[in-house]
């Protein structure tokens, strides 16, 4: 008899965690104006709200804690990290930054100029950010068919090679580089193949125009690539991953996710024009180049991270869980983004509170009884974290509006996944009397869904 499958490692700590009743629930969530990122942790049961810097570090990076060397310039743990990051990736040039968006700002305010187009697939809504805020244009060229969340793909993260070249053709002048984001995090944590990121390499070099990656899940990426690609089954994650970079010309990357770490996150890059021009903006927005706003410890951590999390055992643990929630919806017929992602379920909300309008923003309606049902916080990814148009002011309802829950990782056990779908059926079983949705009282003009206030309808 063939063994079941389990976990790739064993529990050493604990933290406690609470249960709270649905009158409690609706004086917290109102007291945060409906935005679910306004509640404080110990008023949340289970919390998906991100995978970013909530995952459990392994043994071996709480004994590299120990050992940081803190020196403002020149510590050894800013050495470790820099090697590990070179031996994984290839790439030489190294620079540190407290965290992914930190990495993007940095880069950012080097590469991204004023009527520059940024074309990529689906970009997240801090790339996003910083991309509008520099007066630029994100210009999205993800495949079709990730808007139809019930098509089972394998890579559904992909670049539409077409209308990559139609936008480098007609725009060419303007784009510094093209971007691509390992797993695509907005159309629901999906992969991006092998096969298509050479794809993009060969277009990027017929207009000389350089890659870059934002990494920050490569290595769910590159299982996936491992799993459903064909060519790739008797590789290892590592040699993957090298391979997925040699396609790039650098990356940005917070490293809270596939590093495992609670904060941390790097630019790397093979190209000395990036990184001279680059890290003056370090030094001015994030700190010295041999610790950019990271602690000693924390470099020392990541680096272990890094190396941990591009072996197959842990990958599989991680995605298989994943994968079980995904089964407890398919039980239930809950609609998500098909096929699982690698760090996320995202719930289809428009196919769900089908008599919300979209002005109503569904996803955040289904984020918010999600949390009254059960104390689970997920998180909205659609209509409120597409932002306004930065030139019309209009509400941007051209994508998805999905609810994500995203898991930690080593975190919660899959008797969590069983009571977060309970949990969503529940709400799922009462979808026809919900009839009404929130609406914005007050707004940030950037990155909104941070800080939104809301109020029911």
């Amino acid at each position: 008899m063939k063994l079941p499958f389990a976990e790739s490692w064993k529990i050493k700590m604990v933290e406690p965690i609470r249960k709270s009743t649905r009158q409690e629930r609706e004086q917290w969530l109102k007291a945060a104006h409906y935005n679910v990122f306004q509640l404080a942790s110990e008023h949340v049961y289970i919390d998906l709200i991100t995978d970013s810097g909530t995952g459990a570090m392994s043994d071996r990076q709480w004994a590299a804690l120990m050992l940081g060397d803190e020196s403002y310039a020149g510590a050894s743990s800013f050495f470790n990290f820099k090697n590990k990051i070179t031996e994984i990736t290839g790439f030489p040039y190294i620079i540190p930054t407290h965290q992914g968006r930190a990495a993007e700002n940095v880069l950012f305010s080097y590469l991204v100029k004023e009527g520059n187009i940024i074309p990529g697939n689906s970009h997240f809504d801090t790339t996003k950010g910083h991309i509008e805020v520099r007066k630029a244009i994100a210009c999205d060229c993800t495949i079709d068919e990730a808007k139809d969340t019930q098509l089972e793909l394998p890579f559904k993260g992909n670049v539409d090679p077409r209308k990559l070249e139609n936008v480098l053709a007609e725009n060419h002048d303007k784009i510094p580089f093209i971007i691509i984001t390992i797993t695509n995090n907005t159309a629901g944590g999906q992969p991006v193949s092998m096969r298509n990121l050479k794809e993009v390499r060969a277009i990027a070099d017929k207009y000389k125009k350089p890659v870059l990656f934002d990494a920050a899940r490569f290595a769910e990426n590159a299982y996936f690539i491992k799993m459903r690609e064909d060519g790739y089954k008797d590789k290892t994650i590592k040699e993957i991953t090298k391979e997925m970079f040699s396609l790039a010309d650098g990356m940005t990357m917070s490293a809270k996710k596939d590093a495992i770490v609670n904060m941390g996150g790097f630019i790397a890059t093979r190209l000395e024009e990036w990184y001279e021009g680059a890290k003056g903006y370090c030094i001015q927005y994030e700190g010295y180049l041999t610790y950019g706003g990271m602690n000693g410890r924390d470099m020392n951590a990541l680096a272990i991270g890094l190396d941990e999390n591009t072996e197959f055992e842990n990958l599989e643990t991680r995605i298989r869980q994943v994968e079980y929630l995904a089964g407890r919806l398919d039980e239930y017929k809950i609609p998500y983004q098909r096929p699982a992602g690698g760090h996320a379920i995202f719930v289809d909300a428009m196919k769900i509170l089908t008599h919300v309008p979209k002005e109503e923003f569904p996803a955040q309606t289904l984020t918010v009884e999600l949390y009254l049902e059960a104390g689970i916080r997920g998180c909205e990814i659609g209509f409120i974290l597409a932002d306004r148009d930065p030139v019309t002011r209009e509400n941007r309802f051209g994508g998805l509006d999905l609810l994500r829950l995203a898991i930690p990782r080593r975190v919660y056990t899959n008797n969590h996944m069983d009571v977060i779908a309970v949990a969503l059926k529940n709400v799922f079983d009462r979808r026809e009397a919900i009839t009404h949705g929130v609406k914005i009282t007050w707004e940030s003009p950037v990155m909104r869904h941070f800080t939104v206030q809301l109020e029911k309808i």
